[in-house]
């Protein structure tokens, strides 16, 4: 259960930074703080988190990269 803790606290941290240093990315991000799950018991595990702190993540680096090339040609 700690795994799943410390990746819900990165999640929760890398959101945070998206929120706050690149708002023109956190429109892309598929959830919404008041989203309400289709199903009673959704089951979230520990693979599904750590897919989608991967997802982020690559998310993230993606933005990066392309902010980084469109600098180097101006």
């Amino acid at each position: 259960m700690n795994n799943l803790q410390n990746t819900l606290t990165e999640i929760s941290q890398l959101t945070k930074t998206i929120e706050t240093n690149y708002p023109e990315l956190y429109q892309f991000l598929d959830d919404s703080p008041m989203e309400i799950p289709s199903e009673s018991h959704p089951v979230i595990d520990k693979k599904i988190m750590q897919d989608y702190l991967d997802s982020l993540k690559q998310l993230l680096k993606h933005h990066l990269e392309t902010r980084q090339k469109i600098q180097n040609q101006q």
